[in-house]
This record gives structure tokens, C-alpha cells and sequence, in this order.
């Protein structure tokens, strides 16, 4: 069984991969994939690096850990990601057969966990996903801001 302490581990080990997306000027989300303790795959965001609409951060995590457990199906995996996964990674989710979720805030905009839709209980999917949200989601709410706060001021110094 899954510990606070251990989830608010992972979990600032999605946050420092979201530092990593910060400083490369991508929007700063992070995840990890954990297996048995240890973290077999990290993430962050690189949309704007890459040009691929697909490279958000759980994609990059769930890759990284498939290519190291060398096996497509994610099982007794648990993905940590500071923000709530779309509708493509939650897509990506089910079908790794991820069977734990963990995230820190949510996404009014386009949030698939119930925010906007709720692929993790969606009766249709061959495959459930169980969800604890709220991790560090001070945290992980305030480097979003704090980030679309700077890009804003940015883009408003640079109209002046």
C-alpha cells in the first residue's frame, strides 16, 4: 500500500520534471511512472521543443517506463503527473493499463478525470483507472500560475 509520504515523493519528482519543461519555456507539467518503489520513467512536457502536439508529459513518462519494463501493458504502475491528464494521455493511460493515477490539480479546461470528462470511470473502457488527486496540488496549482503569470507579463511588456 501507497504511503502520503511516498505519493508526495513521486510527486515532487513530477514537479522537478516540471521544472524541467519550465526552463526549456515549455508549459511546466510533469510525471512519473512508478514500479515497485522506483521511478522507470520520467516526463515533462515538449510540445513547443518538439512541434509534436503529442509529446505532453505522461506520453513521455509512459514511453520511457513501457521501453524500460520492456512491455506496452504498465501493470501495478503507478503514473504521477502534476496536472490532470487530457484526453490523450488518459487515453494513453488505459490503454498502458495503468491502474493508478495520482495528480495535483485540477484542469477546468481540459481535464479527462473529471474536470471536463471522466475517462477513469467510464463504464465503456475495457480498463479502470484508480484516482487519488490533490497531491502537492498547492504546488503544483502555484508553478502553472506563477509561469502563465510570467508569460502573460511578458507578452504585455512586449506590446509596450
Amino acid at each position: 500500500m501507497v504511503t502520503v509520504e511516498q505519493d508526495r515523493f513521486f510527486m515532487q519528482a513530477a514537479l522537478e520534471e516540471a521544472a524541467v519543461a519550465q526552463s526549456l519555456g515549455e508549459v511546466p507539467i510533469g510525471a512519473v511512472v512508478v514500479f515497485d518503489g522506483e521511478i522507470v520513467g520520467r516526463g515533462h512536457n515538449l510540445r513547443e521543443t518538439s512541434n509534436d502536439p503529442t509529446t505532453h508529459a505522461e506520453i513521455m513518462a509512459i514511453r520511457q517506463a513501457a521501453k524500460k519494463l520492456n512491455s506496452w501493458r504498465l501493470l501495478d504502475c503507478t503514473l504521477y503527473v502534476t496536472l490532470e491528464p487530457c484526453v490523450m494521455c488518459m487515453g494513453a493511460i488505459i490503454l498502458a493499463r495503468i491502474p493508478y493515477l495520482v495528480f495535483g490539480c485540477r484542469d477546468p479546461k481540459v481535464g479527462a478525470v473529471g474536470s471536463i470528462y471522466n475517462f477513469a470511470e467510464d463504464q465503456r473502457f475495457n480498463h479502470r483507472v484508480q484516482v487519488r488527486e490533490g497531491v502537492l496540488q498547492t504546488e503544483c496549482s502555484t508553478q502553472l500560475s506563477n509561469f502563465f503569470r510570467k508569460l502573460r507579463a511578458e507578452k504585455k511588456q512586449l506590446k509596450e
